[in-house]
C-alpha cells in the first residue's frame, strides 16, 4: 500500500504522481503501454544489488527471477529452458513438435545437473561391452560409467568408464565390472532429508570417490549422486543468482499444451491427459494452455480437464486482456494467467483482427481480478528493454519474453549470415510457417482444413545474434534491480506497493532515449 504523504513536499508529489488505481482511472478510456508512462522515484535506503527478485507463481512453483522465456518454436526448447532455470527463471517449451519429442525436451531439463539422480541409466551383467558402446552411440550419452543391476533391480556392481572401450567390446560386463562387495554405498533413508548435505559430507569423508550409489534395504538401486553435481549445487549458495529448482533439486521447467482435437472438433481428452501424464512423470513444474484468445469455452474446458486430472499441477493459462478473462480462467482452475494480445514484435493480431489492449492497461484490469481470485499474472509480450520489465512488474508477478531471447545462441532458431553478420530466425506463432508446423489451433484455426486458407496473425523475421542467455539476463536483471532501487523497493511486493505513475508525452518519450548526439559504438563484431 502506498504511504500517505507526511510532509508538504510529499503532499505535492502525491497529488501529481498517482498510484495505479488513481492513475488508470484518470487516463480512461485511453489504454496505455510501457512507453506511455514513467515511474516516479522515491526515497531509497537500499542498494539495487540487494533487491530481491524472488517470485511465486503457485504454491509449488517459485522462481529466483521474474523472467520466463516464451513458448515459441524459435525461442524455447531444452537448451534455452536449462539456461533460464540456471539463471533462476523458467523456460516454457513450445508444442510445435511431436508430443513424445516435447516430453524428451522436458526430461533433458529435469535431468540436467541435479542432486539425486533417481533413475540412473544402468546396464545388466550379461551384456557385452560392445552392447554398451552401441547404446552410447545410439542415445548420444556423454558419460561412460554405469551402475550394474540384476533382473530384480538389485545393485550388482559398477562398470567404470576406463573399461568401456573398443578393445574390450567382446568381454562380458560381469567379468570386468567392480563387484558389489567392493563398492561403497549409502542407504536411501539417509538421503531422504537433504540429499545434497548428506552427499557433501559423504564425499568429504570418502576421499577419491566421485559417485554415491543409493540403495534401499533390499539392495535395489534407488539413485546416484555425483560429486560434480554436489559441487555445482553447493556452489550456488555463493552465487548472486541462484538457479530455480524443485523440491528434489531438479531444475524447473514448463511446457505449453496443444489443444488436441478429434475430427469432430471436440477436445481429444484421452490424448491430452496421456500427454500431460507423461510430462508429470518427468516431473514437469508447470504446463501452459497458451492460445491467442484465452477467454473461450475451449480453453476453459482444457484447463478444467487438466486441473481435474492433476489437482496439484501448476497451470498457466491465457492469453487475456480483461478482468473477466482472468476471473474465467481462475474459476476453471488456472494458477497463473498470461496477459497480452497482440503486443509482441512479430505479432499482427491487432492489425489483422482489430483487437487487443495496450499492455499496461490490460495488466491493471487483469490485476484487479487476479487479486480477488488469488491467482498470479504474467505479462506476455511487448517488452523490449529492462525498463519495460520494471513497469510490468508493478502490476504482474513475472514477465514472458520472446524477442529478447530469440537472438541468443541457446534459442533453436536457424542461424543465417547476411553481409557478414549473423542472425537467427524469429517468427510469431501466428505466422503461416509456425501455424503450418502445428500452432494453428492457438489462433482458432485448423492446419488440416484444406478448404480455407490459414490467416496469419504474425510474421517471420530475423534477430541479430545477441550472445548468451547469461549475458542478456545479466543486463535485464541489473536494470530491474536499478528500477527497484529508484523506488526504494526491497522486493517485488514493495515495488507493486510503491509504484506511482505519470503519463509521458511524445516529447517525453524522445527525451527518455539518447538524443541530439552521435552515438559512438564500442561493440566488437
Amino acid at each position: 500500500m502506498t504511504k500517505v504523504a507526511t510532509t508538504p513536499a510529499a503532499g505535492i508529489d502525491a497529488g501529481f504522481y498517482l498510484p495505479a488505481d488513481a492513475f488508470f482511472a484518470a487516463t480512461r478510456p485511453t489504454a496505455l503501454t510501457f512507453d506511455d508512462v514513467s515511474l516516479a522515484t522515491l526515497h531509497s535506503d537500499i542498494l539495487p544489488r540487494d533487491a530481491d527478485l524472488v517470485t511465486q507463481l503457485s504454491e509449488t512453483l517459485r522462481l529466483q527471477i521474474p523472467v520466463i522465456s516464451s513458448d515459441m518454436d524459435t525461442v524455447t526448447e531444452a537448451r534455452m529452458a536449462i539456461a533460464m532455470a540456471l539463471n533462476g527463471g523458467l523456460g516454457l517449451i513450445h508444442y510445435n513438435m511431436a508430443p513424445a519429442h516435447q516430453v524428451e525436451e522436458v526430461a533433458r531439463v529435469k535431468h540436467h545437473i541435479h542432486g539425486l539422480i533417481q533413475d540412473p541409466i544402468t546396464v545388466e551383467p550379461d551384456l557385452l561391452i560392445g552392447d554398451v558402446l552401441a547404446m552410447i552411440e545410439e542415445r548420444k550419452f556423454e558419460f561412460r560409467t554405469f551402475p550394474v543391476v540384476d533382473e530384480h533391480g538389485k545393485l550388482a556392481g559398477m562398470l567404470s568408464s576406463n573399461l568401456v572401450k573398443e578393445r574390450y567390446r567382446a568381454k562380458k560386463i560381469a567379468d570386468i565390472m567392480t563387484p558389489r562387495a567392493q563398492l561403497v554405498t549409502i542407504s536411501a533413508k539417509k538421503m531422504s532429508g537433504d540429499p545434497i548435505k548428506v552427499a557433501d559430507a559423504f564425499f568429504t569423508e570418502h576421499v577419491g570417490l566421485h559417485k554415491i550409489l543409493v540403495i534401499d534395504d533390499s539392495g535395489r538401486l534407488r539413485g546416484l549422486v555425483t560429486s560434480s553435481d554436489v559441487e555445482r549445487i553447493t556452489g550456488e549458495s555463493k552465487s548472486l543468482r541462484k538457479p530455480a529448482r524443485d523440491a528434489e533439486f531438479r531444475l524447473t521447467v514448463g511446457a505449453a499444451l496443444a489443444p488436441m482435437r478429434k475430427p469432430s472438433g471436440e477436445l481429444d481428452r484421452d490424448k491430452i491427459l496421456s500427454h500431460v501424464g507423461q510430462l508429470v512423470e518427468e516431473n514437469i513444474d508447470a504446463v501452459a494452455v497458451s492460445t491467442a484468445h484465452g477467454h473461450t469455452a475451449g480453453v476453459g474446458d482444457m484447463v478444467r480437464l487438466v486441473r481435474d486430472a492433476f489437482p496439484k499441477l501448476t497451470i498457466i493459462a491465457g492469453n487475456v486482456t480483461s478482468a473477466a478473462g482472468v476471473e474465467f480462467l481462475a474459476d476453471c482452475g488456472a494458477n497463473t494467467i498470461k496477459v497480452g494480445q497482440g503486443p509482441g514484435s512479430i505479432c499482427t493480431t491487432r492489425m489483422v483482427a482489430g483487437v487487443g489492449i495496450p499492455q499496461l492497461t490490460a495488466l491493471y484490469l487483469a490485476g484487479k481480478a487476479a487479486a480477488a481470485r488469488g491467482v498470479r499474472l504474467l505479462a506476455d509480450g511487448g517488452i523490449t528493454k529492462s525498463g519495460d520489465i520494471v513497469k510490468a512488474l508493478t502490476l504482474a508477478d513475472a514477465v514472458i519474453c520472446g524477442g529478447l531471447f530469440a537472438g541468443c545462441r541457446e534459442a533453436p532458431g536457424e542461424i543465417l549470415e547476411i553481409n557478414g553478420k549473423l542472425y537467427k530466425q524469429y517468427r510469431g506463432m501466428g505466422s503461416l510457417a509456425a501455424m503450418k508446423a502445428g500452432s494453428a489451433a492457438r489462433y482458432g484455426q485448423d492446419k488440416t482444413d484444406t478448404s480455407r486458407k490459414l490467416t496469419a496473425e504474425g510474421i517471420e523475421a530475423l534477430k541479430e545474434i545477441s550472445g548468451s542467455v547469461d549475458n542478456v539476463l545479466t543486463d535485464l536483471i541489473g536494470g530491474i534491480q536499478s528500477g527497484m532501487g529508484y523506488l526504494g523497493a526491497k522486493n517485488l511486493g514493495e515495488l507493486r506497493a510503491k509504484a506511482r505513475y505519470v503519463r509521458v508525452s511524445a516529447a517525453g518519450q524522445k527525451e527518455a532515449a539518447p538524443h541530439d548526439v552521435i552515438e559512438v559504438s564500442t561493440r566488437k563484431d
